[in-house]
């Protein structure tokens, strides 16, 4: 993928909370609904948690050993339809905790690279029963360096600023982010590409898990900040091409990485 121009996908999936047989089963048809139609996707994007859902309680039980199951699956589906996949984020058990993790398979079916959350949200007792990360998370896309955040990951712009001064023209964000905060999910969504001249692809759930309901709305937002593509609050698949030498004349247009004053902030 050396083109300036990448075509996306973002899987907007329920998730059953506690029942990892019926994600992968919904996942494993919803990625088959995304390859086909007149344009293949270039990357294909999931919502986070989206193999047990907030089933924290029976985390431990339900987490997947190493993500070998998800692994396998992301791996094989990648190489066999030449997709680069940014998996969403799983519940994944190693090293003695479970970690929020996204794993990114290129389009050779080759685990890419890796990202634990590193934001636990308190709100829903992350910290109570998932262990940290503690490092940033970067890929490339389309020839292009990207970063990922997980849902509130985008709360810390700092973040996303590190993740723009290391030379990231996209950010990917798996999400669960509920009801009522559909406000706060758009505008900090549309911040963060807005402050760091850089694309935005945000993939959340839908459905509910117990009293808690989901909105959905998968967006995809370029450096402008203007939303490209964004979806209600059903199942969907959420589809757009962007052109990435957009970045480098937003950039240019309005220079706030020159700008900056490090020295005084």
């Amino acid at each position: 993928m050396t083109t300036n121009n990448l075509s996306l996908a973002l899987i907007q999936m329920h998730v059953e909370a506690g029942n990892p047989e019926a994600n992968f089963i919904k996942l494993e048809q919803m990625l088959e609904q995304a390859v086909q139609g007149e344009q293949k996707p270039d990357v294909i994007v999931f919502p986070e948690m989206w193999n047990t859902g907030y089933a924290l309680e029976q985390i431990e039980e339900i987490a997947d050993p190493a993500g070998e199951r998800t692994k396998a699956l992301l791996s094989s589906f990648s190489k066999k339809h030449g997709v680069q996949l940014v998996g969403g984020s799983v519940a994944e058990k190693r090293d003695g905790g479970v970690f929020n993790t996204i794993y990114v398979y290129d389009e050779y079916g080759e685990l890419q690279s890796d990202y634990s959350k590193i934001h636990l949200f308190r709100l829903m007792d992350e910290e109570k029963y998932l262990a940290a990360g503690d490092r940033l998370g970067k890929l490339t896309a389309g020839g292009a360096d990207a970063g990922m955040m997980i849902c509130y990951d985008i709360r810390f712009p700092e973040l996303a600023r590190a993740l723009a001064l290391s030379g990231a023209k996209l950010l990917f964000v798996p999400a669960q982010w509920p009801n009522p905060r559909l406000h706060h999910w758009r505008t900090l969504l549309l911040a963060r590409a807005i402050e760091n001249q850089m694309f935005v692809i945000a993939c959340n759930r839908c459905g509910t898990s117990g009293t808690t309901s989901f909105f959905g709305h998968s967006m995809i937002i370029d450096p402008w900040g203007e939303i490209i593509a964004e979806a209600g609050d059903e199942e969907t698949i959420v589809r757009a091409s962007i052109d990435l030498n957009l970045v480098d004349q937003v950039r240019s247009k309005i220079p706030v990485f020159e700008d900056r004053r490090p020295n005084l902030y």
